[in-house]
């Protein structure tokens, strides 16, 4: 059976910030109306960064919106490198400076396994977005991460505390089963290096070798932004 995937290859990065914020913002808009809120979970890093601006500017009903990163470093909320210092630097300004900010790893420690006050209400998600890297993984889910079956697994907790080789700290990241309780799961990446292991991605193959496999064979509507 094929799986729920959409391609959209964009002209530009610019058109793909401007049409993944359009595509974010319907699927809030329409949780809202149909349930009076809504929740998204959003990547870190410095690929969605034009994208949340724009997304910022757009008129909601943002006080009935909870933001939270897919997943965090355990640093404090100020650290240049913390990814809720990045949504309050770029999405939670004008308009959306109105919606619920909830840090992953509160004061720069990792949360009990239920998640950082707040979480079990945003639960399930409306919206997911996470990036991949060339080594296709997805929010902290890394191949070779300490607990990455622990998190990977169906009755995973919404947090797991995680570490990987290479990460420069440790790291909490949503649980597979939280980011695919989102309505709609939205993949951004960037340059043909990022477009190779996305198709070597789609083949067979272990999860734990791919991580991101983990959201593209969830069976969740799964839209994938491209630009070079």
């Amino acid at each position: 059976m094929a799986l729920p995937i959409a391609f959209k290859h964009w002209e530009s990065r610019e058109a793909a910030a401007e049409g993944l914020a359009f595509a974010i913002h319907q699927a809030l808009a329409d949780a809202i109306r149909a349930d009076g809120v809504a929740s998204a979970a959003l990547a870190g890093g410095t690929t969605p960064g034009p994208m949340f601006d724009c997304l910022g500017r757009m008129a909601l009903a943002w006080p009935r919106v909870s933001i939270l990163p897919s997943d965090e470093r355990c640093v404090p909320e100020d650290h240049p490198r913390s990814n809720a210092r990045l949504l309050r630097e770029t999405l939670l300004k004008g308009p959306a400076e109105a919606a619920r900010l909830i840090p992953l790893a509160p004061g720069g420690e990792a949360p009990p396994p239920e998640g950082p006050p707040g979480l079990a209400a945003a639960l399930p998600l409306t919206v997911c977005m996470v990036g991949m890297g060339e080594d296709m993984h997805t929010a902290s889910l890394f191949p070779g991460a300490d607990r990455l079956a622990e998190a990977l697994a169906p009755g995973a907790p919404p947090v797991v505390p995680i570490e990987a080789p290479g990460a420069a700290e440790p790291r909490v990241t949503l649980s597979v089963p939280a980011l695919t309780s989102a309505s709609h799961i939205h993949v951004l990446i960037f340059g043909p290096a990022k477009r190779a292991a996305l198709d070597k991605a789609m083949q067979d193959g272990p999860t734990e070798e791919a991580p991101i496999r983990a959201l593209l064979r969830s069976g969740r509507p799964v839209t994938v932004h491209y630009a070079d």
